[in-house]
């Protein structure tokens, strides 16, 4: 059933046609379940897993019910078999949250010893199948599992990417959207899709050739708008790479590139060719080029309000005090530079990074 049933409605179902009936939010956690691969993975399925089955117990082992200790008529029925499997999936689902919480905190650790190195984070999104596997390999060259196959990638990857310009970024592979994602799955899976609220730019992966695109393109941006990234389009950190562009046909296609054509915003490619990659990664580069840039400055130590200044609009990446002067490394936007130079005069530009 491509809808959510309640269990009344499952069991109902059930007994009427004489067959298992797997509702929309079951299968999806049977997929994610075959395809979850190491530890986080697979605890972040379970814990979608038991908040699903929690309300879907049936009273079937009324036999072996318990009896509670008293004396003469005090005694009466225990604990009854569902209530003791309630229990034990509920003492289960606490120690899976509390795994997962320590692998919150080891990923913030992560992102901070990121922080300190200065290269942005472009993660890939979008709609399960679109793509994102693929274009993420032929990027990196990492060889991750890209199948044509509903959720093939769950866990997140990372690899260091040099573009063309000389910069250097972190590119993020991520587990794939689909319309009316379960909310046990947004639950369990939050740690993991933090990856993408902490990113310096979103590439938004588009199957461009599936009947349904915009309607899939609206299921990715509703999915991120629930964990905290408000309108990305109109944010400015989000990149559209339609892809599949090799399965459009000839009239499709110059269609397409007509109505993109004045729109920077949006890169037409073929994760499986190649075509136009080296326009996307242009327009990444020209992205994160808007987003800001690392500069390392001197602040004499006499002035504290421009240190202050700068820990306030900027992001640190590195200090080193030295006797009268500080040397700061900080990422700032070109708009806060130029505030900057403004606010306080000229500065001592050492180096720019990227």
């Amino acid at each position: 059933m491509d809808n959510a049933l309640t269990p009344v409605q499952q069991r109902n179902l059930e007994k009427a046609w004489g067959c298992k009936v797997i509702d929309r939010t079951g299968l999806i956690i049977e997929i994610f379940g075959d395809r979850a691969h190491t530890a986080e993975g697979s605890l972040q399925v379970e814990l979608a897993a038991l908040n699903y089955q929690r309300s879907r117990l049936v009273r079937s082992w009324t036999h072996l019910e318990r009896q509670r200790g008293g004396f003469g008529f005090i005694g009466g029925p225990g604990e009854s078999q569902l209530e003791l499997d309630r229990r034990l999936i509920d003492e289960r689902i606490l120690k899976i949250k509390k795994g997962l919480a320590q692998a919150k905190r080891t990923r913030g650790l992560h992102r901070t010893a990121r922080k300190r190195v200065p290269y942005p984070v472009v993660a890939l999104v979008g709609y399960t199948n679109a793509g994102k596997s693929t274009l993420f390999n032929l990027i990196t060259k990492a060889g991750v599992f890209a199948e044509n196959l509903l959720f093939a990638t769950l866990d997140p990857t990372m690899r260091q990417v040099k573009l063309p310009s000389g910069r250097q970024i972190i590119l993020s592979d991520t587990v794939g959207f689909i319309s009316d994602l379960p909310t046990q799955l947004i639950a369990a899976f939050r740690a993991t899709l933090e990856e993408v609220c902490a990113a310096d730019l979103i590439l938004h992966v588009r199957d461009i050739a599936h009947a349904d695109t915009d309607h899939q393109a609206q299921g990715v941006y509703q999915t991120l708008e629930e964990l905290g990234i408000i309108r990305p389009l109109e944010s400015g950190i989000l990149l559209e790479a339609c892809n599949k562009l090799d399965l459009l046909k000839r009239e499709a296609l110059e269609n397409l590139e007509n109505r993109l054509k004045r729109n920077d915003n949006v890169a037409p490619i073929s994760a499986l060719t190649g075509q136009g990659i080296d326009r996307l990664l242009a327009r990444i580069d020209e992205k994160l080029r808007e987003k800001g840039t690392i500069v390392q400055i001197i602040i004499p130590s006499s002035e504290g309000e421009m240190l202050a200044w700068c820990y306030r609009q900027g992001m640190i990446v590195e200090r080193q005090d030295d006797g009268e002067v500080i040397y700061l490394t900080l990422r700032l936007t070109l708009a806060d530079k130029s505030k900057l130079v403004e606010r306080f005069g000229t500065f001592s530009e050492v180096k720019k990074i990227v």
